[in-house]
């Protein structure tokens, strides 16, 4: 038996769609329903916060998640990846070379940023490669008619920026951190300020002035606020 997702501390987005704010750094995790799949965006910042993940998308859903879109490769949006073990696994192309290379910069990050060390460390160590990379759009097919999009919009947050639309009424966006509501964008070592702007516009394409936009960080915004935060960045890094 399922349960709605307000008994489990989720939000409603639209209709088969929700997102939890997890606590901490206020990471968004998303879930997509479908009646032959269910895709989760983001897994959260350790292995613990990953389970606690399935084992709600599976209470909300009735079934496991199918699929895991991973938005951008830092560790406070991948270090649960490794509780979807049997997911198709996707990131924007380019981002199973940081999977695969740069473990331990995302163990220290994660450690500087207040996770323990031995779970920064177990959740680097199980971390697996996105075996599905996306660079332009890939559609994934939840059955029933719902599909979700999954676009290589980047670089501008990091170099490997993925969004996931889900069409509807209204259509859902989930931004990763290209797009922030509970404070600035932060724009650190791996961020492409120049090509940022580009990858809201592109963002904005993509779901419309109707949709709704879920940030990495933060509440669930609308069009107009992504394109102030868009003209904001442009300003702040001097590009058009």
């Amino acid at each position: 038996m399922t349960v709605t997702w307000e008994e489990l501390g989720w939000e409603r987005v639209a209709e088969g769609v929700g997102r939890c704010r997890l606590p901490g750094w206020d990471c968004t995790a998303g879930l997509v329903l479908g009646p032959g799949a269910v895709l989760m965006v983001d897994a959260g910042s350790s292995l613990a916060e990953g389970a606690r993940l399935r084992t709600e998308a599976q209470a909300l859903a009735g079934r496991r998640v199918t699929h895991l879109a991973l938005t951008h490769p830092h560790f406070d949006h991948v270090f649960g990846t490794p509780a979807f073990a049997g997911a198709g696994l996707y990131a924007a192309a380019g981002a199973e070379a940081v999977f695969a290379h740069d473990r331990e910069a995302l163990r220290l990050d994660a450690v500087r940023n207040g996770l323990p060390a031995p779970e920064a460390e177990e959740a680097a160590d199980a971390l697996p490669l996105p075996r599905r990379p996306v660079s332009g759009e890939r559609a994934l097919d939840l059955g029933g008619g719902r599909r979700a999009l999954l676009a290589d919009v980047g670089p501008g947050h990091t170099s490997h920026d993925l969004a996931v639309l889900v069409p509807g009424d209204p259509p859902v966006v989930f931004c990763g951190d290209l797009v922030e509501e509970s404070g600035d964008p932060q724009a650190g070592p791996d961020a492409v300020p120049s090509r940022w702007p580009a990858a809201l516009d592109r963002l904005l394409s993509l779901g419309g002035d109707d949709a709704r936009y879920v940030p990495g960080h933060g509440a669930v915004v609308d069009a107009a606020f992504v394109r102030a935060q868009r003209d904001a960045l442009a300003a702040r890094f001097g590009v058009s």
